[in-house]
Protein backbone atom coordinates (compact mmCIF):
# COMPACT_ATOMS: atom_id res chain seq x y z
CA UNK A 1 0.00 0.00 0.00
CA UNK A 2 2.99 2.28 0.33
CA UNK A 3 3.15 2.76 -3.41
CA UNK A 4 -0.33 4.23 -3.62
CA UNK A 5 0.36 7.51 -1.72
CA UNK A 6 3.51 7.98 -3.77
CA UNK A 7 1.50 7.65 -6.98
CA UNK A 8 -1.10 10.14 -5.75
CA UNK A 9 1.64 12.57 -4.77
CA UNK A 10 3.14 12.38 -8.24
CA UNK A 11 -0.29 12.87 -9.82
CA UNK A 12 -0.95 15.90 -7.58
CA UNK A 13 2.43 17.43 -8.45
CA UNK A 14 1.88 16.87 -12.18
CA UNK A 15 -1.61 18.38 -12.04
CA UNK A 16 -0.44 21.42 -10.12
CA UNK A 17 2.41 21.90 -12.57
CA UNK A 18 0.04 21.68 -15.53
CA UNK A 19 -2.41 24.18 -14.04
CA UNK A 20 0.45 26.55 -13.11
CA UNK A 21 1.84 26.51 -16.65
CA UNK A 22 -1.65 27.01 -18.06
CA UNK A 23 -2.28 30.07 -15.86
CA UNK A 24 1.12 31.44 -16.85
CA UNK A 25 0.36 31.04 -20.55
CA UNK A 26 -3.04 32.68 -20.12
CA UNK A 27 -1.44 35.60 -18.25
CA UNK A 28 1.18 36.03 -21.00
CA UNK A 29 -1.54 35.97 -23.66
CA UNK A 30 -3.56 38.62 -21.85
CA UNK A 31 -0.50 40.81 -21.39
CA UNK A 32 0.29 40.54 -25.11
CA UNK A 33 -3.29 41.49 -25.97
CA UNK A 34 -3.13 44.54 -23.68
CA UNK A 35 0.18 45.60 -25.19
CA UNK A 36 -1.08 45.18 -28.78
CA UNK A 37 -2.11 48.27 -30.72
CA UNK A 38 -5.94 48.48 -30.98
CA UNK A 39 -5.54 49.19 -34.70
CA UNK A 40 -3.77 45.85 -35.14
CA UNK A 41 -6.64 44.15 -33.30
CA UNK A 42 -9.12 45.79 -35.66
CA UNK A 43 -7.13 44.80 -38.75
CA UNK A 44 -6.84 41.19 -37.59
CA UNK A 45 -10.58 41.03 -36.90
CA UNK A 46 -11.36 42.55 -40.31
CA UNK A 47 -9.07 40.11 -42.15
CA UNK A 48 -10.63 37.18 -40.33
CA UNK A 49 -14.17 38.37 -41.08
CA UNK A 50 -13.26 39.11 -44.71
CA UNK A 51 -11.87 35.62 -45.10
CA UNK A 52 -15.08 34.10 -43.77
CA UNK A 53 -17.19 36.28 -46.10
CA UNK A 54 -15.05 35.33 -49.12
CA UNK A 55 -15.27 31.63 -48.36
CA UNK A 56 -19.06 31.79 -47.96
CA UNK A 57 -19.51 33.88 -51.12
CA UNK A 58 -17.14 31.81 -53.22
CA UNK A 59 -18.35 28.35 -52.26
CA UNK A 60 -21.80 28.62 -50.65
CA UNK A 61 -23.93 31.75 -51.16
CA UNK A 62 -23.22 35.07 -52.82
CA UNK A 63 -25.14 38.34 -52.76
CA UNK A 64 -26.14 40.01 -56.04
CA UNK A 65 -28.09 43.10 -57.01
CA UNK A 66 -30.48 42.91 -59.97
CA UNK A 67 -29.38 45.58 -62.50
CA UNK A 68 -32.41 45.72 -64.84
CA UNK A 69 -36.04 44.76 -65.33
CA UNK A 70 -35.33 41.84 -67.67
CA UNK A 71 -36.67 39.33 -65.14
CA UNK A 72 -39.88 41.17 -64.17
CA UNK A 73 -41.94 40.11 -62.27
CA UNK A 74 -39.82 37.31 -60.82
CA UNK A 75 -36.99 39.72 -59.99
CA UNK A 76 -37.30 43.50 -60.04
CA UNK A 77 -34.60 46.07 -60.68
CA UNK A 78 -32.53 46.70 -57.51
CA UNK A 79 -33.71 43.52 -55.80
CA UNK A 80 -30.94 42.04 -53.65
CA UNK A 81 -30.70 38.27 -53.78
CA UNK A 82 -28.60 35.36 -52.61
CA UNK A 83 -27.31 32.92 -55.21
CA UNK A 84 -26.59 29.29 -54.33
CA UNK A 85 -22.98 28.80 -55.53
CA UNK A 86 -22.65 25.22 -54.29
CA UNK A 87 -25.47 23.59 -56.22
CA UNK A 88 -23.84 23.30 -59.67
CA UNK A 89 -20.28 23.13 -58.35
CA UNK A 90 -18.51 26.32 -57.19
CA UNK A 91 -15.50 27.86 -58.89
CA UNK A 92 -12.16 26.88 -57.34
CA UNK A 93 -11.07 30.53 -57.57
CA UNK A 94 -12.95 33.48 -59.09
CA UNK A 95 -12.95 32.86 -62.83
CA UNK A 96 -10.76 29.75 -62.59
CA UNK A 97 -12.13 26.21 -62.88
CA UNK A 98 -15.10 24.56 -61.19
CA UNK A 99 -15.60 21.78 -58.71
CA UNK A 100 -17.83 18.90 -59.88
CA UNK A 101 -21.44 18.54 -58.75
CA UNK A 102 -24.04 15.79 -59.22
CA UNK A 103 -26.74 18.45 -59.67
CA UNK A 104 -27.38 19.57 -63.25
CA UNK A 105 -29.07 22.75 -64.42
CA UNK A 106 -32.79 22.02 -64.78
CA UNK A 107 -35.24 23.65 -67.14
CA UNK A 108 -36.77 26.82 -65.61
CA UNK A 109 -34.00 27.28 -63.01
CA UNK A 110 -33.11 30.94 -62.40
CA UNK A 111 -29.37 30.96 -63.14
CA UNK A 112 -26.48 33.41 -62.95
CA UNK A 113 -23.73 33.13 -65.55
CA UNK A 114 -20.89 35.03 -67.17
CA UNK A 115 -22.11 37.18 -70.05
CA UNK A 116 -20.75 35.87 -73.38
CA UNK A 117 -20.45 39.52 -74.47
CA UNK A 118 -18.24 40.56 -71.55
CA UNK A 119 -14.67 41.52 -72.41
CA UNK A 120 -12.31 40.86 -69.51
CA UNK A 121 -9.70 43.41 -68.40
CA UNK A 122 -7.46 40.58 -67.31
CA UNK A 123 -7.55 37.83 -64.66
CA UNK A 124 -6.03 39.97 -61.88
CA UNK A 125 -8.63 42.70 -62.35
CA UNK A 126 -11.45 40.13 -62.52
CA UNK A 127 -10.35 38.52 -59.27
CA UNK A 128 -9.98 41.91 -57.52
CA UNK A 129 -13.38 43.06 -58.78
CA UNK A 130 -15.13 39.92 -57.63
CA UNK A 131 -13.43 39.93 -54.21
CA UNK A 132 -14.48 43.55 -53.57
CA UNK A 133 -17.97 42.83 -54.88
CA UNK A 134 -18.32 39.85 -52.55
CA UNK A 135 -16.83 41.61 -49.50
CA UNK A 136 -19.31 44.50 -49.85
CA UNK A 137 -22.29 42.18 -50.45
CA UNK A 138 -22.76 43.54 -54.01
CA UNK A 139 -22.70 47.21 -52.91
CA UNK A 140 -19.37 48.16 -54.57
CA UNK A 141 -18.55 47.28 -58.18
CA UNK A 142 -15.26 48.68 -59.51
CA UNK A 143 -15.85 47.29 -63.02
CA UNK A 144 -17.39 50.36 -64.69
CA UNK A 145 -17.50 51.79 -68.20
CA UNK A 146 -16.48 55.26 -69.41
CA UNK A 147 -19.77 56.79 -68.22
CA UNK A 148 -19.39 55.35 -64.74
CA UNK A 149 -22.01 52.63 -65.13
CA UNK A 150 -21.25 49.04 -64.02
CA UNK A 151 -20.19 46.83 -66.90
CA UNK A 152 -22.39 43.79 -67.37
CA UNK A 153 -20.21 40.87 -66.28
CA UNK A 154 -22.89 38.53 -64.96
CA UNK A 155 -26.47 37.96 -66.10
CA UNK A 156 -29.42 36.46 -64.28
CA UNK A 157 -31.96 34.73 -66.52
CA UNK A 158 -34.12 31.63 -66.63
CA UNK A 159 -32.88 28.36 -68.16
CA UNK A 160 -35.58 28.16 -70.82
CA UNK A 161 -33.89 25.74 -73.22
CA UNK A 162 -31.62 22.80 -72.47
CA UNK A 163 -29.44 20.55 -74.61
CA UNK A 164 -31.29 18.99 -77.53
CA UNK A 165 -34.19 21.50 -77.62
CA UNK A 166 -35.39 23.15 -80.80
CA UNK A 167 -37.09 26.47 -80.17
CA UNK A 168 -39.16 28.73 -82.41
CA UNK A 169 -40.74 32.11 -81.77
CA UNK A 170 -44.11 32.95 -83.30
CA UNK A 171 -45.32 36.48 -82.67
CA UNK A 172 -43.37 36.58 -79.44
CA UNK A 173 -44.56 33.19 -78.17
CA UNK A 174 -41.99 30.44 -77.74
CA UNK A 175 -42.62 26.93 -79.05
CA UNK A 176 -40.46 23.94 -78.09
CA UNK A 177 -39.76 20.69 -79.84
CA UNK A 178 -38.23 18.65 -77.09
CA UNK A 179 -35.67 15.89 -77.78
CA UNK A 180 -37.35 12.75 -79.11
CA UNK A 181 -40.67 14.50 -79.91
CA UNK A 182 -42.13 15.32 -83.34
CA UNK A 183 -44.53 18.06 -82.27
CA UNK A 184 -44.19 21.64 -81.08
CA UNK A 185 -45.34 22.66 -77.59
CA UNK A 186 -46.23 26.25 -76.68
CA UNK A 187 -44.21 27.45 -73.71
CA UNK A 188 -47.27 28.64 -71.78
CA UNK A 189 -48.93 25.22 -72.12
CA UNK A 190 -45.75 23.50 -70.96
CA UNK A 191 -45.44 25.71 -67.86
CA UNK A 192 -49.09 25.38 -66.92
CA UNK A 193 -49.04 21.61 -67.36
CA UNK A 194 -46.12 21.23 -64.94
CA UNK A 195 -47.34 23.63 -62.29
CA UNK A 196 -44.68 26.34 -62.63
CA UNK A 197 -45.79 29.45 -60.74
CA UNK A 198 -43.64 32.15 -62.36
CA UNK A 199 -45.30 34.48 -64.84
CA UNK A 200 -43.84 35.57 -68.17
CA UNK A 201 -44.29 39.30 -68.81
CA UNK A 202 -45.17 40.62 -72.27
CA UNK A 203 -45.09 44.28 -73.28
CA UNK A 204 -46.29 43.66 -76.83
CA UNK A 205 -49.90 42.62 -77.39
CA UNK A 206 -51.13 40.25 -80.07
CA UNK A 207 -53.05 43.12 -81.69
CA UNK A 208 -49.78 45.03 -82.27
CA UNK A 209 -48.17 42.42 -84.52
CA UNK A 210 -49.88 43.47 -87.80
CA UNK A 211 -48.26 46.91 -87.43
CA UNK A 212 -44.88 45.41 -86.44
CA UNK A 213 -44.86 43.05 -89.41
CA UNK A 214 -46.06 45.78 -91.78
CA UNK A 215 -43.21 48.00 -90.61
CA UNK A 216 -40.70 45.24 -91.29
CA UNK A 217 -42.03 44.71 -94.81
CA UNK A 218 -42.11 48.48 -95.46
CA UNK A 219 -38.45 48.71 -94.46
CA UNK A 220 -37.64 45.91 -96.91
CA UNK A 221 -39.25 47.87 -99.77
CA UNK A 222 -37.17 50.88 -98.82
CA UNK A 223 -34.04 48.67 -98.74
CA UNK A 224 -34.89 47.72 -102.34
CA UNK A 225 -35.29 51.37 -103.33
CA UNK A 226 -39.05 50.97 -103.83
CA UNK A 227 -42.02 52.82 -102.35
CA UNK A 228 -44.01 50.57 -99.98
CA UNK A 229 -47.58 49.77 -101.10
CA UNK A 230 -50.18 52.12 -99.66
CA UNK A 231 -51.95 49.42 -97.64
CA UNK A 232 -48.66 48.39 -96.05
CA UNK A 233 -47.88 51.98 -95.12
CA UNK A 234 -51.30 52.38 -93.53
CA UNK A 235 -50.83 49.30 -91.34
CA UNK A 236 -47.29 50.37 -90.40
CA UNK A 237 -48.62 53.75 -89.26
CA UNK A 238 -49.67 52.09 -86.02
CA UNK A 239 -46.06 51.27 -85.22
CA UNK A 240 -45.58 54.05 -82.65
CA UNK A 241 -44.90 51.60 -79.84
CA UNK A 242 -42.74 51.92 -76.75
CA UNK A 243 -41.69 48.28 -77.15
CA UNK A 244 -41.67 46.04 -80.17
CA UNK A 245 -40.75 42.50 -81.13
CA UNK A 246 -37.61 43.04 -83.19
CA UNK A 247 -37.51 39.38 -84.17
CA UNK A 248 -41.00 39.55 -85.71
CA UNK A 249 -40.16 42.80 -87.54
CA UNK A 250 -36.89 41.49 -88.96
CA UNK A 251 -38.45 38.19 -89.96
CA UNK A 252 -41.11 40.09 -91.94
CA UNK A 253 -38.41 42.27 -93.55
CA UNK A 254 -36.34 39.28 -94.63
CA UNK A 255 -39.42 37.52 -96.03
CA UNK A 256 -39.78 40.35 -98.59
CA UNK A 257 -36.05 40.45 -99.35
CA UNK A 258 -36.01 36.67 -99.78
CA UNK A 259 -38.85 36.94 -102.33
CA UNK A 260 -36.97 39.65 -104.20
CA UNK A 261 -33.71 37.67 -104.23
CA UNK A 262 -34.68 33.94 -104.09
CA UNK A 263 -31.18 32.97 -105.18
CA UNK A 264 -29.59 34.70 -102.16
CA UNK A 265 -29.40 32.10 -99.38
CA UNK A 266 -28.30 34.78 -96.93
CA UNK A 267 -31.85 36.10 -96.48
CA UNK A 268 -33.29 32.61 -96.03
CA UNK A 269 -30.66 31.74 -93.43
CA UNK A 270 -31.18 35.02 -91.56
CA UNK A 271 -34.94 34.47 -91.47
CA UNK A 272 -34.45 30.97 -90.05
CA UNK A 273 -32.00 32.23 -87.43
CA UNK A 274 -34.42 34.94 -86.30
CA UNK A 275 -37.26 32.52 -85.93
CA UNK A 276 -35.61 29.75 -83.98
CA UNK A 277 -32.65 28.13 -82.28
CA UNK A 278 -31.16 24.72 -81.60
CA UNK A 279 -29.56 24.22 -78.17
CA UNK A 280 -26.46 21.96 -78.37
CA UNK A 281 -25.69 19.45 -75.63
CA UNK A 282 -23.72 20.98 -72.77
CA UNK A 283 -25.35 24.38 -73.24
CA UNK A 284 -28.36 26.30 -71.89
CA UNK A 285 -30.49 28.92 -73.65
CA UNK A 286 -31.15 31.61 -70.99
CA UNK A 287 -34.13 33.96 -71.44
CA UNK A 288 -35.54 36.78 -69.33
CA UNK A 289 -39.05 36.48 -67.91
CA UNK A 290 -39.73 39.99 -69.29
CA UNK A 291 -39.58 38.69 -72.84
CA UNK A 292 -39.97 41.96 -74.74
CA UNK A 293 -37.39 43.84 -72.68
CA UNK A 294 -34.58 41.34 -72.13
CA UNK A 295 -31.16 41.04 -73.74
CA UNK A 296 -30.65 37.29 -73.50
CA UNK A 297 -29.80 34.10 -75.35
CA UNK A 298 -31.91 35.12 -78.34
CA UNK A 299 -29.18 37.68 -79.06
CA UNK A 300 -25.95 36.01 -77.89
CA UNK A 301 -26.91 32.32 -78.16
CA UNK A 302 -26.78 29.39 -75.78
CA UNK A 303 -24.18 29.49 -72.98
CA UNK A 304 -21.88 26.73 -71.78
CA UNK A 305 -22.97 24.93 -68.62
CA UNK A 306 -19.43 25.49 -67.29
CA UNK A 307 -20.09 29.26 -67.32
CA UNK A 308 -23.13 28.96 -65.03
CA UNK A 309 -22.08 30.02 -61.53
CA UNK A 310 -25.16 29.32 -59.44
CA UNK A 311 -28.93 29.35 -59.00
CA UNK A 312 -31.02 32.20 -57.65
CA UNK A 313 -32.18 31.18 -54.20
CA UNK A 314 -33.61 33.96 -52.02
CA UNK A 315 -34.62 37.64 -52.17
CA UNK A 316 -33.52 39.47 -49.03
CA UNK A 317 -33.97 43.16 -49.88
CA UNK A 318 -36.20 45.15 -49.90
CA UNK A 319 -37.99 43.43 -47.04
CA UNK A 320 -41.31 43.71 -48.88
CA UNK A 321 -39.83 41.36 -51.53
CA UNK A 322 -38.45 38.85 -49.02
CA UNK A 323 -38.90 35.30 -50.19
CA UNK A 324 -37.79 32.34 -52.26
CA UNK A 325 -36.97 32.75 -55.97
CA UNK A 326 -39.09 30.56 -58.22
Amino acid sequence: MAGKPAFLDKLRIATEGFLTRRRALQRIKKEKQRAKNPLVDWIEAFIWAAGVVLLINQYLFQAYQIPSGSMNDTLLENDHIFVNKLIYGPEILPGLGKLPSPVKVAREDVIIFESPEYFSRGPLFDIAQRIIYMLTLSLVDIDRNESGQPRVHFLIKRAAGIGGDRIETRRGELYFRFPGEDRWTREGDYLAGRGFVHRLSRLVGEDQYPAIEAMGKAEAYMDLGLAPPAGLTDRAAGYGLSYHDNFAKEEARFSVLRSAYPQDTRYRNLAVRLRGWYVPEGRILPLGDNRDNSHDGRFFGAVKVSKILGRGSFKYWPLSRLGRIR
